[in-house]
């Protein structure tokens, strides 16, 4: 799950998807303070800043 951190909310993935052109591979996540489930590119995912 990553973290709140310089405007980038708490979010946990729910599941993987099918692969993205480019290769990249969808992912769908949760947006824990709204309740939301949006897709992502998981390189999108991990380029997600961190709480240090």
């Amino acid at each position: 799950m990553a973290a709140l951190w310089f405007g980038w909310p708490v979010c946990e993935i729910v599941s993987t998807g099918g692969e993205l052109p480019g290769g990249d591979r969808l992912m769908r996540v949760r947006v824990v303070e709204a309740s939301e489930e949006l897709d992502y590119g998981l390189a999108e995912s991990l380029d997600a800043p961190r709480e240090r």
